[in-house]
């Protein structure tokens, strides 16, 4: 049988791509040695209008006592193509920290995580909402071009052996909620999860909705289906979450920092007379907008909620950005005496492309404070406000805020960063050549003298 060229070629570009997806991880190292991994999810398959909300455990993740100094991640297709929001909406990725029991095997796809087993210890991060919010990292919509990297010398520490519990083993899982908006009836309805739309009379459990719940995840959880306009068609497809990793081996140098998510919704309230978590958080996570009246002006129709927070321990802020949904207008963060510790502001984009849909927040702004100029104060209330515009009814919306913060630098001291003084003096002279001791001056402490 004579070889047909081209469909040898077609075989191997097809074998290529196989490889290409089911090879999730390739690495490189910088010159500064920060290493970097690119990984993809399991794959979900989604066809129009339907939903996909999974919790992938045991994913591939960077092993070892590291500092993470960056994490993103998108919506991908099989041959590794960004899909646009207006195709799949990404409502939310999140991604967790645990300790499992060693020896035990879990499901790598789950639509829900059991904290209560035993066999599973969550790590989440610092509060103030680790039950309802412990993730890491996790974006939505604005993932594309929200930064996320750590600056130096800062970095989030992963991986320390004396953290994990004996018995137990370092795991990460990851839950990705998104929505297939192609031909539906209402895109920003199915991504607001209104309950009509699909049709959801009861939560995920099967039981029966509040009267007074017409929206949020309860009624696009997994395997949901938002309306489609009459005949449209449109085909299955597989899609994966691409994430990149990028970290440097833990040292000494490396300053430790502390995640906090504050939530909008949280109806903590401090008890006693002791700073920090000392009441317990209540993180609703989602709230609804309702539309101002019809008589005011578009540009006065804004929904502003604030809440009071405290922090266990405070320190600099070196990293700050908000999550929330369309329709947001930017959150803020205060301090206890009114300055702004960080604002952070949607970009709404007006094109087609993906990473610029019309319509669609497709960023966030963030604060890198200059490390030491921005700090909070053990147990110092904060406020968190979350603004909205309230020109029309949205439902199911975040005002989630996160905030990186190191431990305080220690004062230096005053002698040891003192300024100094060189001063010559003349030893002996010989011929054209003169020997000079050298003395230096604590120009703060005169008669401190060193040489």
């Amino acid at each position: 049988m004579a070889h047909c060229p081209l469909a040898w070629l077609l075989s191997v570009s097809i074998l290529l791509l196989v490889i290409s997806v089911q090879n999730s991880q390739a690495r490189l190292r910088d010159k500064n040695g920060e290493k970097s991994a690119v990984f993809l999810s399991p794959e979900f398959v989604l066809e129009p209008g339907s939903v996909v909300n999974r919790y992938y455990h045991n994913i591939d993740f960077p092993r070892g006592h590291i500092a993470i100094k960056n994490f993103n991640a998108e919506v991908v297709d099989e041959a590794g193509n960004p899909v646009p929001l207006y195709e799949t909406y990404l409502h939310h990725w999140i991604v967790v920290r645990y300790y499992q029991r060693k020896g035990v095997e879990m499901s790598k796809d789950n639509t829900d995580v059991d904290f209560n087993n035993s066999d599973i210890i969550t790590a989440g991060n610092n509060g103030l909402c680790n039950r309802s919010l412990p993730q890491h990292w996790g974006l939505g919509s604005e993932t594309r071009k929200t930064a996320t990297h750590v600056p130096d010398p800062f970095g989030i520490e992963v991986g320390n052996q004396a953290e994990i519990p004996d018995g137990y083993e370092e795991i990460w899982f990851l839950n990705v909620h998104a929505i297939d908006t192609r031909g539906t009836e209402d895109w920003l309805g199915c991504t607001e999860c209104r309950c009509d739309l699909y049709n959801a009379t009861t939560d995920d459990n099967g039981r029966p909705l509040r009267p007074d719940y017409v929206g949020g995840m309860t009624c696009c959880h997994h395997d949901k289906q938002c309306r489609l306009r009459e005949g449209f068609e449109g085909a299955k497809r597989s899609l994966y979450l691409r994430y990149t990793v990028k970290w440097v081996d833990w040292d000494n140098s490396i300053v430790p920092v502390n995640i906090y998510v504050l939530d909008v919704t949280d109806k903590w309230k401090r008890s006693g007379e002791t700073t920090g978590l000392s009441g317990k958080h209540d993180c609703q996570i989602e709230y609804d907008i309702k539309a101002c009246s019809t008589g005011m002006a578009k540009d006065g129709c804004t929904d502003t909620k604030r809440v009071s927070l405290s922090l266990p321990t405070g320190g600099d802020v070196i990293y700050g950005v908000a999550h929330q949904h369309t329709g947001g207008i930017g959150s803020i963060l205060y301090g206890e005496d009114g300055r702004v510790i960080c604002t952070s502001i949607p970009t709404y984009s007006e094109g087609k492309e993906t990473g610029n849909e019309a319509g669609y927040i497709v960023g966030m702004s963030t604060c890198y404070p200059q490390p030491g100029s921005v700090k909070i104060s053990d147990g110092e209330t904060l406020i968190l406000e979350s603004n909205y515009s309230s020109t029309q009814t949205h439902t199911g919306v975040m005002g989630l805020f996160y905030i990186l913060v190191a431990a305080p630098s220690p004062k230096p001291s005053p002698d040891i960063h003192a300024p100094f003084e060189v001063r010559y003096y003349p030893v002996f002279q010989s011929l054209s050549l003169t020997f000079y001791r050298i003395k230096l001056i604590n120009l703060n402490h005169p008669g401190d003298i060193f040489g």
